[in-house]
């Protein structure tokens, strides 16, 4: 007699089958998942590693904005230091020269001249005086136009003084511009 297999084979072969698929498929969807998740770690501690680099760089920037800030501080201390030298050397450099404008002015002044004020305003001086005659106030800006140390000698006004009917002497007002020849003599150089 022939064998004859009654179990249901096709049935369990394909239970097998389904089993096997299952497994493989519970398996492949742990390694996606585990894939995934790892992607995903990778990921993220890229993106920690990159903000780390970017808090790094930003307190670094901050650092040098402080520095730059405190470089150009130090840069305007310097130019005012340099200005304040400047004025200092300048004053010092020009120490003298009232000494010489002094000395001129005495010289230029004719024998019945007489000063009452004398004032420097900038490089203009400003002077009131009196004089007995009329030839004293011109020859006193023929000499203040001839002098190296005066320029533009500006005759502002003229009044007679009189005691009684008799003209005793004249009062006058001029002005006459400073200038330096030392520092002309230089700046030709």
């Amino acid at each position: 007699m022939a064998n004859i297999d009654l179990r249901p084979w096709r049935e369990e072969r394909r239970k097998a089958r389904q089993n096997q698929f299952v497994t493989i498929l519970v398996i492949v969807a742990a390694l996606a998942a585990g894939a995934g998740w790892s992607w995903n770690q990778s990921v993220q501690n890229q993106i920690k590693y990159q903000t780390a680099r970017n808090t790094y760089l930003d307190n670094k920037l901050k650092e040098l904005d402080v520095k730059i800030k405190e470089i150009q501080s130090l840069k305007e201390q310097r130019e005012q230091l340099i200005e304040r030298m400047n004025v200092i050397q300048s004053l010092q450099g020009d120490r003298p020269i009232i000494v010489h404008i002094f000395e001129e002015l005495v010289k230029a002044t004719p024998e019945d001249v007489y000063f009452y004020d004398l004032a420097l305003k900038g490089s203009v001086i400003q002077v009131s005086a009196q004089a007995d005659r009329t030839l004293g106030i011109s020859d006193f800006l023929r000499s203040l136009e001839r002098s190296p140390w005066f320029t533009e000698p500006f005759l502002q006004g003229v009044e007679a003084i009189k005691e009684g009917q008799e003209v005793i002497g004249h009062r006058f007002k001029l002005q006459v511009k400073q200038t330096n020849p030392l520092k002309q003599e230089e700046d030709q150089s």
